[in-house]
């Protein structure tokens, strides 16, 4: 007899583990406590096993708790990768980024390869250089974004990340 899991069984599950306690959990998804804790108990019973340890301070992974956190954080990110995939207007044409040379080695690649599988038909070109520079190519529109730091000073633009 196989067992189905129910994803939203396992996004709550994920959300109880991250904060480490119910109420908070019912909270951060808009439910209530006792709503949470039925989904909890359904999915233990689901998995024939205890999943959390209960405390007066909350609630800690047990061992098999910790094996499904790894799988259901997998799970969950596959959906969420789904649908955006399916929902997500089919980019194309170029786009120049302008990036720090400390990330050019170490983000970057991965992350324009996560990037070129899901858009196959953008043609990105990446510059690496200091923020003053990125800035001076960015008011000379010869990059479309930027990855700059200025510490003290905010710079001109949308900034999309603080």
């Amino acid at each position: 007899m196989s067992t189905t899991l129910d994803s939203e069984l396992l996004r709550t599950f994920v959300v109880v583990a991250n904060s480490g306690n119910v109420t908070r959990a019912a909270e951060q998804l808009g439910r209530t406590q006792s709503a949470i804790s039925i989904q909890i108990k359904k999915l233990e019973e689901t998995l024939g096993e205890s999943i959390f340890q209960r405390g007066s301070r909350g609630v800690t992974l047990t061992t098999h708790g910790k094996k499904l956190m790894v799988n259901a954080t997998k799970i969950i990110g596959l959906l969420d990768d789904t649908v955006a995939t399916l929902r997500c207007t089919p980019l194309h044409g170029p786009v120049r980024i302008g990036i720090p040379e400390e990330y050019g080695d170490t983000i970057l690649p991965r992350a324009l390869a996560a990037f070129s599988n899901r858009h196959p038909e953008v043609e990105v070109t990446v510059k690496c250089g200091y923020s003053v520079e990125q800035l001076a190519a960015i008011g000379l529109d010869e990059l479309d974004i930027a990855v700059v730091f200025e510490p003290g000073h905010p710079a001109k633009g949308e900034i999309l990340y603080v």
